[in-house]
């Protein structure tokens, strides 16, 4: 059960019990899940502090042998970062693949990495998808990703997403239409994850492009997924048949697709992602190299469809298992398509669709599609009094602050009103709530990458209902980007 401030054993069937208790939880039911529990703990000090320091030393267990905890986080998310904060507190020893990695949790700790102590951390994505989506945006770091930043808001203006939204509506509106046939059976099984991917690679295409992908749809998505399954791959060399060998040749694929667009897109300014990096401009008149392009565009693209297909798919999900939030979002949807006479809504009217917006934003607390951040130390520094030597790498679970009963009312409960005004459980703590990050990192592509959930969610809502049953759970899996293993399959019923 659970009680109002800890969660505690439990006995309760799957019929019972939270629909999201394996994401606080770590269970027991699977074979492979008792066999990871039966690790014996190995403790371990990541270094001994300086003479005459008054910082502690940072402790954990350091798991398998190279392994370290790896394979335990690839299966409960969360609920393995959850565990280790309940053990060892919001700093603790985090090794995997062979490297000494420091976890930090806790609103308070992670504070000090991106408000107190900003300066003695720099970005730690290089070692998991540098090689795939080098020079991107959240790759940059200190002064350069400010320069890179500037730039790049030019291509994320209001007038630029009115556009943009204005383009995504139809593309998404007649892809779901096309999920169930009209006419003869009513409803369908169809798996949410793969499905929606599809639809948010063709959305980019249109948005981030404005092109016509084609035959290339499979080529490009393949890259994509290649790119960004080979950030947690074991073995990190580019052996025959290997996940990391797939990274490097896809990103070659995408590196030649892109390169071989510039020209055109240079030519002529239209109203994409694209011609707008092709085209921006700072206040003093720098623009982005033609490699800067490309490499932006690589990560962009990926940022954009993978973190919106978890985002959506999750949303889905949590409809499909609270049918009267369904039917709040379908009211809501329904009302401004009357007023729209069913023309593509503007951003004010998808603002105004404050029910969807409350489930997104639980959704987003539940699976957060990035549930980390990744530093890592310049200098040798502390966090919560204990010793960070110079080149740590650092990763920050803000998973666990969404998961906090000191900062959220019966967090493991699906509840979007907590977002509503008269609660605002999100400002228990200003990193109480922060999918899309915090401080100069922060997600650049947030405004669009909501807009884009709710006009694909509204877009469902509109054409089908569904419910799921009490019984299942979609089986996350936890790699660099959450993913159901299952596909989250789903029958669709033509309303």
């Amino acid at each position: 059960m659970v009680t109002a401030n800890r969660v505690v054993g439990r006995k309760t069937s799957a019929q019972h019990e939270s629909e999201n208790i394996s994401l606080i939880d770590i269970p027991d039911r699977h074979l492979i899940d008792r066999a990871l529990r039966r690790v014996p703990e190995r403790p371990r000090v990541l270094a001994t502090p300086p003479r005459g320091s008054t910082t502690i030393a940072v402790r954990g267990d350091a798991g398998l042998p190279y392994l370290g905890r790896g394979l335990h986080y690839l299966r409960w998310g969360p609920a393995e970062m959850m565990d280790r904060y309940r053990r060892f507190g919001p700093v603790s020893l985090n090794s995997s693949l062979g490297i000494d990695r420091v976890l930090v949790c806790g609103p308070e700790a992670i504070d000090e990495v991106l408000g107190k102590r900003r300066r003695d951390f720099g970005q730690g994505w290089n070692y998991f998808i540098g090689p795939f989506f080098g020079r991107g945006l959240l790759l940059l770091e200190f002064d350069e990703h400010m320069f890179h930043r500037r730039i790049m808001q030019q291509a994320f203006t209001r007038d630029r997403l009115e556009a943009h939204l204005a383009a995504l509506t139809p593309v998404a509106r007649a892809a779901v239409g096309r999920w169930v046939p009209r006419g003869g059976a009513t409803g369908r099984t169809v798996e949410l994850y793969p499905t929606i991917k599809e639809l948010t690679l063709e959305i980019a295409a249109e948005t981030f492009m404005a092109v016509e992908v084609g035959a290339q749809r499979r080529m490009l998505l393949d890259a994509f997924v290649d790119c960004t399954h080979a950030g947690l791959s074991i073995i990190r060399h580019p052996i025959p048949g290997g996940n990391w060998r797939a990274g490097l040749r896809g990103r070659k694929v995408l590196e030649d697709y892109f390169t071989a667009m510039l020209p055109q897109k240079r030519r002529i300014e239209s109203p994409d992602f694209f011609s707008g990096l092709c085209h921006a401009r700072s206040e003093d008149g720098a623009q982005f190299s033609d490699a800067d392009v490309v490499n932006h565009m690589i990560f962009l693209i990926m940022a954009a469809h993978d973190t919106t297909t978890t985002t959506a798919t999750a949303v889905a999900y949590y409809l499909g298992k609270h049918p009267h939030w369904q039917q709040r979002v379908r009211a809501e949807v329904l009302a401004i398509d009357a007023e729209t006479a069913g023309a593509a809504p503007t951003i004010a009217d998808l603002d105004w669709m404050h029910d969807l917006d409350l489930v997104i934003k639980e959704s987003l607390r539940l699976i957060p599609p990035v549930p980390g951040l990744v530093r890592r130390a310049v200098r040798d520094t502390e966090i919560a009094g204990h010793y960070i030597p110079a080149g740590t790498p650092c990763d920050l679970a803000y998973s666990v602050n969404h998961m906090l009963p000191e900062l959220w009312t019966r967090p493991e409960q699906f509840d979007p009103e907590r977002f509503a005004e008269h609660r605002r459980e999100d400002k228990s703590h200003r990193l109480a709530w922060l999918p899309f990050g915090a401080g100069a990192h922060k997600c650049i592509g947030m405004h669009f990458g909501t807009f884009e959930v709710k006009t694909v969610i509204a877009a469902l809502v509109r054409e089908y209902e569904w419910t799921i049953p009490e019984d299942y759970r979609i089986p996350w899996g936890f790699s660099t980007i959450p993913f159901p293993r299952d596909g989250a399959p789903v029958n669709l019923r033509r309303r």
